[in-house]
């Protein structure tokens, strides 16, 4: 339990289902209440999917690229830093134009389950397990899931202001966790092969 508590954490504040709030809200805007559940269950399976899918087959090709965990601690810290910086620096996510893919692309990816998602999951496998990790990762995209299904009475009791504020706290807890990534990486690659 403790395992979970630890690995929910990091993928909570990578997923950041309020931070994607606005998000949401902006893409779905017009939309009918049908229509937006199905985009939820769409972007839920995507995100589950590619989620577990990387998971799976990630570390075979790490080894036919020859690719060890520091290196990638240290590329997936960078790149975590750097959506973090830009997360902190952009005024709105609001970067995508809807399609009837809405659901899938980029709700499902890049927006709940991208990069900071990918490369959290995969590093934290070695910490807290696989079990761990797999339950955090579904917790973590079903509650983003209930977010979205929920949005409107949410983003009436925090405000878009309150929801943008609370995406930019996130923002920088994923930088420490980017810092606290490359820093293990470092460290990894420093004490040897793997």
């Amino acid at each position: 339990m403790h395992d979970l508590f630890l690995a929910f954490i990091p993928i909570f504040v990578a997923v950041d289902p309020i931070g994607l709030l606005p998000v949401f809200m902006a893409l779905t805007s017009g939309l009918d209440s049908k229509a937006k559940r199905t985009v939820i269950v769409e972007s839920i399976l995507t995100a589950l999917c590619l989620a577990v899918g990387f998971i799976v087959l990630g570390k075979a090709v790490f080894q036919l690229l020859g690719i060890t965990i520091g290196d990638f601690m240290v590329a997936g810290g960078i790149v975590l830093f750097c959506i973090a910086v830009m997360d902190l620096l952009v005024s709105a996510k609001q970067r995508f134009i809807p399609s009837e893919d809405l659901g899938v692309v980029p709700l499902g990816t890049p927006l709940l389950v991208g990069p900071a998602v990918l490369t959290t999951s995969f590093i934290i496998i070695d910490e807290y397990g696989l079990a761990a990790t797999l339950v955090a990762i579904l917790l973590n995209i079903l509650l983003a899931g209930c977010v979205f299904l929920f949005s409107d009475p949410i983003i009436k009791r925090f405000g878009e202001g309150g929801s943008r504020a609370l995406s930019k706290v996130m923002a920088l807890l994923l930088a420490a966790i980017a810092v606290m990534m490359i820093r293990k990486g470092l460290w990894q690659i420093l004490a040897g092969p793997s």
